[in-house]
């Protein structure tokens, strides 16, 4: 299940309404409704934190493998790592589009996929910012 279902189905068993939700969180109703529809998701692990704690349930209720992904490779490369993990699901999801690959199967290739992408950037770490690298945070570069 996405983040838009998951979030709909846990404001609608607390009886929220959008705006409801959005005011106990602190965001704007047009991004409850964005994160509703599935057309954005949260750029920020905190604000998986303020929806759960707006709705009551645990963070982790509200992630995926997806998003998690995508929020550790924002957190490690900043918005340039977090848009290649995006793009990187999106054309994933696209090739699968209408597939018969089975699910489990999916999950599998997904993980793949994400395991070669931090091994990537493992391996070109002398391109990344120096604000996003281990070693200028332990050596003081």
């Amino acid at each position: 299940m996405k983040l838009g279902e998951k979030l709909r189905n846990a404001r609608l068993a607390k009886h929220l309404s959008q705006s409801a939700l959005a005011e106990a969180s602190g965001l704007s109703l047009r991004t409850i409704q964005n994160y509703e529809l599935g057309v954005r998701m949260p750029k920020k692990r905190d604000t998986y934190t303020r929806l759960a704690e707006a709705l009551g349930i645990d963070e982790k209720v509200l992630l995926d493998d997806t998003a998690d992904f995508v929020l550790r490779a924002s957190e490690q490369y900043g918005s340039r790592g977090a848009k290649q993990a995006w793009d990187l699901v999106a054309d994933f999801r696209g090739l699968c589009a209408g597939g018969e690959v089975p699910e489990e199967d999916m999950d599998t290739i997904m993980q793949a996929l994400q395991e070669a992408y931090w091994d990537a950037k493992k391996r070109n770490r002398r391109f990344v910012n120096r604000r996003y690298r281990d070693d200028a945070q332990e050596g003081g570069e």
